[in-house]
């Protein structure tokens, strides 16, 4: 599952970490955990974390556990309409592509 379509204008970095988290929306994951599946560089992912995190779209709990990254609410996309939206997110893409280049 990814982020939804209006939080994938983002830098790379930012939407990858959005995705990573939106797979693990309710464990949420370390930051280990996300440097390894978005695969990005320590200061990369330090730097979209403190981005993501000024935008509210992510939130950081540091209870007596290791630190946790969740996204946010807003950023996961409603699993009732993922299906549908995907092909039609997709299939929409095409046609504009289609126009701008005239084809």
């Amino acid at each position: 599952m990814q982020a939804k379509g209006e939080y994938r204008d983002r830098e790379d970095t930012q939407v990858a970490v959005l995705d990573a988290l939106v797979e693990r929306t309710e464990e949420g994951m370390t930051v280990f955990e996300l440097r390894s599946d978005a695969d990005v560089d320590i200061d990369d992912l330090e730097s979209a974390l403190a981005d993501l995190k000024q935008a509210g779209l992510i939130t950081v709990e540091n209870d007596d556990e290791p630190m946790r990254i969740y996204p946010d609410d807003r950023v996961v996309p409603d699993p009732d309409t993922e299906s549908d939206g995907d092909e039609t997110d997709e299939r929409s893409l095409f046609e504009r592509v289609r126009e701008r280049l005239g084809v």
